[in-house]
Parts: structure tokens; C-alpha cells; sequence
């Protein structure tokens, strides 16, 4: 056998090798089209299209840690701690979408608190207003939870009387309840006009009780001025409470004023052995007036002062003598973008008809990542 002969014997041995391989040989499918996701800015920054819908979906939230502070009679009298801190986790999904009868939009909101030595619930007076006090919690909840289609709204959600002023030394709302619990709302407007009415599963409770709420609201903005006028009965207590409020631009800030009654509280006691008014039941009456002043694109100052008239009451759920005064001032400034830090300390003073007169200081320090 010539060379020749051997290398043309190997080659035709390979080419028939390689002919029986490429005949089993699998063949990859061209790949399918990817459908990136797109942004959808018909509902403002934020939203994306669900891929392969017409749905615009915004995940968002913040992360925030504070601590409260407190000193004085009503963290000497109760024996609570006069510091306390509280970290929170807190997660927003909505999702929009166009109709025939307007946008659909659902919210889910969940929120995660850790406050080890929070108070608990049973233990929690009228003094124990906002600024260190809270629950002992180490759940998860849902915040808020709603469908809105068509001006109406189911599902737990906040009500009007949330919307209080921009610092955090008022009492707007009530000390005992919640201004988020389970609704149907109807409300008509835009951007410069609204009307709605809502019938609200109160959080307070008296056993068996109904537990119904009925509340409305009316409010708008001209220009710089703002205004708002709510009312909620509530149906267990048999009283009521209206609040109007007001805003302007002023200089270089937005001057803003509020009254509030309550006609009185509940003659009945809730679960926690308070009497109620799941709308006001801070006193009779009261008004407050906050000034926000941006300093700079960074920072701002906003001092308040409220009075509340008729803070006791008796057993009957009439209010009976003693009286409130608030006054403290709330400072805001934005470190980079996203990330945030508020200051607030308040002054208190309560007086009594039935009982030794109060002074109080407490407030705390938030450091927030909003994404």
C-alpha cells in the first residue's frame, strides 16, 4: 500500500465519520422575540407596562428608622420609657390600566414595623399622644388595600381626615382610633375640586357593635389657596366631628389654619377601655395653625401651635372642662436625593378639672429612604 493510497483511505474514513455525526446533530430553535419592558408615563414617573398587557404597574415605598424622646409628667406618671425606636418597612403596588369607564387602578400597600418596647394597646392613655407612643408590633400588615374605578373606591384605604398638616406636632385626627379601615367612597372632581362620600368600618369597637361610620368632605384649591371641609358620624358613639381647614401661599412659605368640633364621646367604652369618636376625640374643640417655611430647595421649618378646649369628659361621653395647648416646630431637610431626615419636638400642656395638671416634651428624630 502506497502513502497515497493510506491518506486518500483516512479521508474518506473522516468525511464518512463526520457525515453519520452531522446526522444526528440537534438543531437549536431560533429563539422567540423578547418583549422588553416599556416604560408608561400616562400615569406619571414610576410605571411600567406588565410585559404582554396594557397594565402599568409602580412598585415603590420608603425604609425609615426613628427614634422618639419624651420627658416630662406624662412619661413620669406612667412609668413608660422616654425613648423608643422604630424601624419600618414600607412597600407600594399599584397597577393602572384604561377603561371604558375611566382608569382602573388597585393598591396594595404593605408595612412592616419593629418597636420592641412600644406600649400596648391597654396601656395607652390620652396623653400618649403620637410622637414616642405606638403599639408594641413586629408584624407584617397591609396599610391600605383598595380597588378605585369611576370616582368610587372600596377596600381599606385613609380617609379624608388623614390628610393633616405637613409637620407632626397637631392632634387633627383621633388619639384612640384609625383614619384607615375598610370604606366604600364615592368622590367626584379633579385637581382643583372634590365631593365625596364614604360609609367606613370604624376600628373602634363595643362588643356586638355596628362599628358604621359615615363621613364627607368637599374641598379644592384656587391658585395658591387651599381649602377642606369634612364631617364623620359615627354611628356607635351617636356623635359626630366636622374639621375645616386652609392653606396659602405666603412669602416664602404656606400658612395654614384648621378648627375642628366634636360633638362628644361614646357613653360606652371600646375594647382597649376607652370612650371614643371614631372622628375626633381629642376635645370639643380646637384650632391650629402651622407655618411652612422653605429655607432652601433642601430644607424647611415648620412651627405650629394648637389649642384644644374641653378635653375631659364625663361618664355620659359629655365633654367636661380641662383644656390643651401644643406647641412645637418640625425640621425637614433632604440630604441627597431620596433620602431624608425630619426633627420635631413638641411642648404639652394639659390641665384638668379632675386631675393634677401635665407638662410634657417629646418628639423624635426619622432618617427615610423613599424609592
Amino acid at each position: 500500500m502506497t502513502i497515497k493510497s493510506l491518506l486518500l483511505g483516512s479521508a474518506a474514513a473522516l468525511a464518512a465519520g463526520s457525515g453519520a455525526h452531522a446526522a444526528d446533530a440537534i438543531v437549536a430553535a431560533e429563539p422567540e422575540p423578547v418583549e422588553y419592558v416599556r416604560v408608561c408615563d400616562a400615569y406619571g414617573a414610576g410605571y411600567f407596562y406588565i410585559p404582554g398587557t396594557e397594565t402599568c404597574l409602580n412598585i415603590g415605598g420608603y425604609l425609615r428608622f426613628e427614634v422618639g424622646f419624651g420627658a416630662g409628667d406624662a412619661y413620669d406618671n406612667n412609668g413608660s420609657d422616654d425613648w423608643d425606636a422604630h424601624t419600618r418597612a414600607h412597600l407600594n403596588v399599584i397597577a393602572k390600566s384604561d377603561t371604558e369607564y375611566g382608569t382602573l387602578t388597585s393598591a396594595i400597600i404593605f408595612e412592616s414595623n419593629f418597636r420592641p418596647n412600644g406600649v400596648p394597646t391597654s396601656a395607652k392613655t390620652a396623653t400618649w399622644s403620637s410622637s414616642v407612643g405606638g403599639d408594641q408590633d413586629g408584624s407584617t400588615v397591609i396599610d391600605e388595600a383598595y380597588l378605585d374605578i369611576a370616582g368610587f373606591r372600596v377596600g381599606k384605604f385613609a380617609n379624608w381626615w388623614d390628610d393633616d398638616f405637613s409637620g407632626e406636632t397637631d392632634l387633627m385626627t383621633t388619639i384612640n382610633g384609625s383614619t384607615k379601615q375598610n370604606s366604600i367612597r364615592y368622590q367626584y372632581g379633579d385637581d382643583n375640586f372634590y365631593a365625596g362620600i364614604a360609609l367606613e368600618e370604624l376600628v373602634q369597637t363595643n362588643g356586638g357593635a355596628n362599628n358604621l361610620g359615615i363621613d364627607g368632605s368637599i374641598g379644592g384649591k384656587v391658585g395658591g389657596f387651599t381649602y377642606a371641609v369634612m364631617a364623620g358620624y359615627d354611628s356607635d358613639a351617636q356623635e359626630g366631628a366636622v374639621l375645616a381647614k386652609m392653606g396659602a401661599d405666603i412669602g416664602p412659605g404656606t400658612l395654614s389654619v384648621a378648627g375642628i368640633y366634636s360633638s362628644g364621646l361614646s357613653d360606652a367604652v371600646d375594647a382597649d377601655g376607652n370612650q371614643f369618636n371614631g372622628y375626633y376625640d381629642a376635645g370639643e374643640w380646637s384650632v391650629v395653625g402651622q407655618y411652612e417655611l422653605k429655607a432652601t430647595d433642601k430644607f424647611s421649618v415648620a412651627p405650629a401651635v394648637q389649642y384644644i378646649d374641653n378635653i375631659d369628659a364625663d361618664a355620659n361621653g359629655n365633654w367636661d372642662g380641662g383644656s390643651e395647648w401644643r406647641a412645637g416646630v418640625t425640621l425637614d431637610y433632604k440630604i441627597v436625593e431620596n433620602l431624608s431626615t425630619r426633627l420635631t419636638a413638641t411642648y404639652v400642656s394639659d390641665k384638668h378639672d379632675a386631675a393634677p395638671d401635665q407638662d410634657w416634651v417629646e418628639g423624635f428624630f426619622r432618617l427615610e429612604r423613599d424609592f
